[in-house]
């Protein structure tokens, strides 16, 4: 399918992307990160909402700091991947503003100040549980605008690592979003997507193909799950072959869950 691309975007500058919004990219590019992780900054008469602070960058937290010009009122968090909470604590310490997450956390370590859960709003943004790439994982919807985090990412697809990604689930996520009737996707890596709905659904279709291209392949006799990334990522970058080896994985135990695999070890074969 076909995805976006941008130039690198500025170092320790925030530009708007929509009324009220601006993105602010951490310095951390690489092959799941894209040019960085996207930092919103959400303005409104209480004060900044900071969405996804980013990783663990002293520099990346000075520029937030800079930027919300003393007005952070709370810090949101889509879900507790590192490149997204790493820099929650020193925000936090630095602001004393309180953190909202998802009620249930990944990660344990992590624990929220203000529990959302999926229905639930903070300062007009619903809060929509879309487990699948993460147990913990939250969109915020407002008004046809939704902070899609790295449920939906315009860059890439991605990735679902067992046991916290779930195949099923992000089937499921994607089928809620595509239910909606919403105007621009606001990702957690990658520029916006203004076309949402064609957007969402060729990545649907996406791994719909790419789990039928697999349980092809075990019907044509046992493999492992590298056995497929060979046969099915042939020209993958190389620094990609794990994610995508976690990927099969998570296609592997949906279709185990739903009847269709059997595991024999590290040999899985069709039922």
């Amino acid at each position: 399918m076909a995805f976006l691309t941008e130039p690198v975007p500025p170092r320790g500058e925030a530009t708007q992307v929509l009324p009220g919004i601006r993105r602010l990219v951490a310095a951390n590019p690489g092959p799941f990160t894209y040019h960085g992780t996207n930092t919103y900054l959400i303005d409104s008469e209480a004060g900044v909402t900071v969405l996804d602070p980013g990783p663990d960058d002293a520099a990346h937290v000075a520029d937030i700091l800079r930027i919300a010009d003393g007005r952070v009122a709370r810090i949101l968090l889509s879900h507790t991947h590192g490149d997204h909470l790493g820099a929650v604590p020193a925000l936090k310490a630095a602001t004393g503003a309180q953190v909202w997450s998802f009620a249930t956390s990944q990660d344990p370590a992590h624990a929220p100040d203000v529990a959302l859960r999926d229905g639930e709003a903070v300062d007009g943004w619903t809060a929509i549980h879309t487990p699948g790439h993460a147990s913990d994982h939250l969109c915020f919807a407002r008004d046809g605008v939704v902070f899609t985090a790295d449920h939906i990412m315009s860059w890439s697809t991605s990735v679902v690592s067992p046991p916290h990604g779930n195949m099923k689930a992000y089937f499921d996520s994607m089928r809620r979003m595509l239910a909606r009737d919403d105007r621009a996707y606001l990702p957690g890596h990658g520029p916006m997507v203004e076309d949402p709905l064609p957007f969402a659904r060729a990545l649907l279709t996406h791994r719909a193909q790419r789990e039928a291209a697999i349980a092809g392949a075990l019907a044509a006799g046992p493999t492992t799950a590298m056995g497929l990334v060979d046969t099915l990522y042939a020209t993958v970058n190389p620094k990609l072959r794990p994610a995508a080896q976690r990927t099969v994985i998570a296609h592997l135990e949906k279709l185990r869950e739903e009847g269709r695999a059997i595991a024999e070890g590290e040999t899985w074969r069709a039922a």
